[in-house]
């Protein structure tokens, strides 16, 4: 059986109590696409749920379910919100923090045209602790990405669209390693940039994982 696991529990969790809050008659398929997660493990999640009663399930009409917040679940949701929050926020401090710190290292490099690697939120970060230098964010690298910019900065695919800049800062939290090492060989190791918190760092014969 799938398995949940215990990184995501408090995003995964919360996730559905507010999914079940909304709509009593949802489908798993339903909690799977909310969730952005697998059928299996929004099955998996469900039956944990139930089963530490923070949920419960009755039948309908035409073979469906129904789903109800216990009180139970009603007073996790809350503990699970303020959690959430708070890791949240502790996670935006030392991302702002780091990304300001290797802006300044940049900036300290002479570097003035810089392109970012990854668009989730530490590119979002990073963006904001640009603009407090003398840094040119010129654009993000990730082919990966389903939006056209970061906070005005446009994305592209590939390394191609970040021709010309003094250097590149690494923001990928999915896959930080792989892409410090493809960033490195299209740009130089010398060029390449990132916060602590990605824990990759170079060594002498290549690059590992802090």
């Amino acid at each position: 059986m799938t398995k949940v696991q215990k990184g995501d529990d408090t995003a995964y969790t919360l996730g559905l109590l507010n999914t079940v809050e909304e709509d009593i008659a949802l489908t798993q398929r339903r909690v799977a696409a909310d969730l952005g997660i697998a059928l299996g493990l929004a099955n998996a999640l469900i039956r944990r749920c139930v089963r530490k009663g923070l949920i419960k399930v009755t039948n309908a009409p035409a073979g469906r379910y129904m789903y109800y917040m216990t009180p139970k679940g009603f007073a996790e949701k809350s503990r699970l919100t303020a959690e959430y929050l708070k890791t949240s926020l502790n996670f935006f401090r030392q991302a702002r923090d780091e990304m300001s710190a290797v802006i300044g290292e940049a900036d300290a490099r002479g570097w003035q045209r810089v392109a970012l690697v990854g668009a989730g939120e530490l590119a979002e970060i990073a963006t904001l602790a640009a603009r407090e230098s003398r840094i040119e964010l010129v654009c993000v690298v990730d082919p990966a990405a389903n939006r056209p910019t970061v906070f005005g900065v446009p994305v592209v695919a590939t390394a191609h669209g970040a021709a010309g800049c003094d250097g590149v800062i690494v923001t990928d939290v999915s896959a930080p390693r792989a892409v410090f090492e493809h960033a490195c060989e299209a740009f130089g190791a010398e060029r390449v940039l990132a916060p602590p918190m990605l824990r990759v760092r170079r060594r002498r014969g290549g690059i590992r994982a802090a």
